[in-house]
């Protein structure tokens, strides 16, 4: 009997949509915490799918976000999603902030989840917030077009970083099922968990940041291998180019995801390194944190989450 779905509504999800759409055999779902390397992860599948640097369209418009929040609607309407992906011929990638247990399990479909330090996570959404124009995503949601929905206004002030983190990890409003809906520590901890715990299931795999960082081209392969795709040797290295920092955010406005609402899709790709958030915190912070998130999971899976990042690599990633 299948387990049933837990709804996800709030500003990173809107679980409800998957209710309708219809999945095929060979769609690949990659769910992430938002700044854990969704848009990483979505152009290496991508590029493995298509075989060349090059792609077709836009990734967000290759690789869609299914369950948006309710706020982008005007941007994308569930239609419009529903439409695009119905439309498409080739394997399918589809984009979620939504964990496991909010999603429909299918047999049929490949779900990759991407596990990253909670700090370096929390870090890179407090740089994504200062990057958001807050009038366009007004103009969003009012309906609004034109001059005025595009013009530039200064970001409203954010809280120092240490202030950001030290309140991320507190304690949240929950549901009725006992999850922390807003954007928190605990919701991150409950994604990476859960999914860590399907890691038996054949077509759940669980991508750790620190790895990819370390090791691009092996990750590469072996997602190439677990997805039964068999890479032409000649594009190869060509490919792994493509899936690099700088060669991203060289093309952010062509894969960079909302460009809509973005002052600089450019910064999307900001560069800080895996790591960084614990220099903003002190000791007693780091203790703290230690505390709260020893509460939520065990030291095994804590053990593997927390892992330091590799000295080189292609650590810059950390913002994908």
């Amino acid at each position: 009997m299948p387990e049933a779905q837990r709804r996800y509504l709030s500003p990173e999800h809107n679980s409800v949509r998957w209710d309708d759409f219809p999945l095929r055999d060979g769609d690949i779902v990659v769910s992430t915490p938002p700044k854990s390397g969704t848009t990483w992860v979505q152009m290496m599948c991508a590029l493995l799918i298509f075989q060349t640097p090059d792609l077709p369209q836009p990734l967000e418009d290759l690789s869609p976000w299914l369950d948006q929040p309710t706020w982008l609607d005007r941007l994308r309407s569930q239609e419009e999603v529903y439409a695009r992906l119905a439309a498409q011929k080739h394997r399918r990638v589809i984009k979620t902030h939504t964990p496991l247990d909010g999603l429909p399990i299918d047999p049929r479909v490949s779900y990759v989840v991407v596990a990253r330090h909670p700090l370096d996570r929390a870090l890179s959404v407090y740089h994504q917030t200062a990057n958001i124009d807050v009038e366009r995503v007004s103009a969003a949601q009012d309906g609004q077009d034109g001059p005025d929905a595009q013009s530039q206004q200064a970001a409203p002030a954010l809280p120092s970083m240490r202030e950001w983190l030290q309140y991320w990890c507190l304690p949240q409003p929950t549901d009725d099922q006992g999850i922390e809906v807003p954007e928190s520590l605990h919701q991150t901890i409950h994604h990476l968990y859960d999914a860590w715990n399907r890691q038996t299931q054949p077509n759940v795999k669980v991508l750790h940041y620190v790895d990819l960082c370390d090791d691009l081209a092996g990750q590469m392969a072996a997602l190439a291998e677990w997805l039964g795709i068999t890479v032409t040797e000649s594009v190869w290295p060509d490919l792994v180019k493509a899936a690099t920092f700088d060669e991203m955010k060289s093309r952010a406005e062509r894969l960079a995801p909302d460009t809509e609402i973005l002052r600089d899709p450019a910064k999307f790709f900001r560069g800080g390194r895996s790591g960084d958030s614990r220099s903003f915190l002190t000791e007693d912070d780091l203790d703290a944190y230690r505390k709260r998130v020893g509460a939520l999971a065990p030291k095994p899976f804590l053990d593997w989450l927390h892992r330091d990042p590799p000295v080189t690599g292609e650590g810059a990633a950390a913002s994908v």
